[in-house]
């Protein structure tokens, strides 16, 4: 099992105690890209052509809703099986 699929089902099965650090290498490692941080905003986007853009605010600990919107997208994107091999 890869690093990837391996923090993927550590996110999925505790989705209320996820820290930020781990959702965006996540997100990152599937393809999604990061838009570039303006000093002042507390929002990380991220975006994949072809999918839904996805706004996360960066407070601790990150709410439900945006993870479960995270995980959505990864698996709805088919970022998990790519590279693996």
């Amino acid at each position: 099992m890869s690093q990837k699929r391996k923090l993927y089902e550590k996110i999925k099965i505790n989705p209320n105690n996820v820290r930020f650090e781990d959702l965006d290498k996540l997100l990152q490692w599937c393809g999604f890209m990061p838009r570039v941080q303006r000093s002042g905003t507390s929002h990380h986007y991220y975006y994949k052509p072809n999918c839904d853009p996805l706004s996360i605010p960066y407070h601790r600990p990150i709410k439900l809703v945006y993870v479960k919107r995270a995980l959505r997208l990864v698996e709805r994107c088919g970022g998990l099986d790519e590279q693996e091999k």
